[in-house]
């Protein structure tokens, strides 16, 4: 088998592909032949070794990825014996980028004839932080106004076509004027483009009262003014920090960094209880414990998107061997939707 290793912090050189024996499946256990795998922001700072659950959790040398797909080729003892052969999507804490994996059986879930083994490996991870976003933590009502930063990315273009599913008035942000006519595709009640019109005068214009719910992983750049756009009994859910980070050169800067961490914003109690509002934040890696939260939003959104109500990001798919690229592309900040890797032994070809 194949798989990327990076042994140390760094940048996309330490992305190495490195062969391996094939490993076997233990007991409650299955090995996916791994066709696609998703690609997600996250992986980017696993690379960087800024990503706590990781240290937590893996330590160096580590392997990214978050979700897979393919065909289970071998089962362990304890393991539904019937998934032999079937294709699947996977759910793994860190280990995804590699073309056999071994995951706990209740981490697969098979896959709807609907969808392809490329457009399965893209669900996951955005799908899972949206769900989680909205329906364990904001509880949005239907009529509440959401404001959605990032809307044409891979975890913003789900938050959107959620909460259209929460039957919510969305308005997205996106950076730039080629990303509009994707998120007004998803069903997005108003766009704005930041880079052509001031961000907090359009966000004022379309919700004068404020918003019930904000979803912002960009970190200092925008926390504070989005919490001050917050109506009252309104709700930040914070899941990243994208703007502390570089978008060239794949490599942490410290000063950048520490500077940018004393800007950012900290939320007193007082002033939460004053104004009647919520902070929330939540990382999906430390999530895999609740099986039970997982097989729930799992099967819900394979359902979505096999029914159509969630409609399959816009892929761009890369070669396992050019992860690099990958990476590269996904913090120029420019991509839209979800990028994909696949192995050179598909189970079957992208779509």
């Amino acid at each position: 088998m194949e798989k990327i290793v990076i042994d140390r912090a760094g940048s996309y050189e330490r992305l190495r592909l490195t062969s391996l024996a094939s490993p076997k499946p233990g007991e409650g256990e299955v090995r996916v032949r791994v066709a696609a795998i998703g690609v997600n922001y996250a992986d980017c700072i696993v690379r960087m070794g800024l990503y706590s659950s990781a240290k937590v959790y893996v330590g160096w040398p580590i392997t990214p990825g978050f979700e897979v797909s393919g065909v289970v080729d071998a089962i362990g003892a304890g393991a539904d014996p019937s998934l032999l052969g079937v294709k699947v999507v996977a759910l793994t804490r860190f280990g995804g980028y590699a073309s056999e994996l071994v995951v706990p059986v209740h981490q697969v879930f098979r896959i709807p004839p609907e969808l392809t083994l490329v457009q399965a490996a893209a669900l996951p991870s955005v799908l899972l932080t949206a769900y989680f976003a909205l329906f364990e933590l904001a509880h949005p009502r239907p009529g509440s106004t959401i404001l959605v930063h990032s809307a044409a990315g891979g975890v913003g273009s789900s938050l959107v076509q959620l909460a259209k599913i929460a039957k919510c008035r969305v308005i997205g942000v996106v950076g730039g004027s080629h990303k509009v006519a994707a998120v007004q595709a998803l069903g997005a009640d108003g766009v704005i483009d930041k880079s052509s019109e001031p961000l907090w005068a359009a966000a004022e214009r379309h919700s004068p009262a404020g918003y019930d719910v904000i979803c912002d992983a960009n970190g200092v750049e925008t926390l504070a003014a989005s919490y001050d756009h917050l109506a009252p009994t309104g709700k930040l859910l914070i899941y990243g920090f994208h703007t502390m980070l570089p978008r060239e050169g794949g490599r942490a800067k410290w000063l950048r960094l520490a500077l940018a961490y004393l800007r950012t914003p900290r939320f007193n109690p007082l002033d939460l209880t004053q104004k009647n509002r919520s902070v929330m934040g939540f990382n999906l890696s430390y999530l895999f414990d609740r099986a039970d939260i997982l097989g729930e939003a799992m099967t819900q959104i394979l359902g979505w998107a096999s029914g159509g109500e969630v409609v399959c990001p816009k892929i761009t798919t890369y070669a396992l061997a050019d992860v690099a690229d990958a990476h590269r592309a996904l913090e120029s900040a420019q991509t839209v939707g979800k990028l994909v890797l696949t192995t050179e032994h598909l189970c079957e070809r992208p779509e």
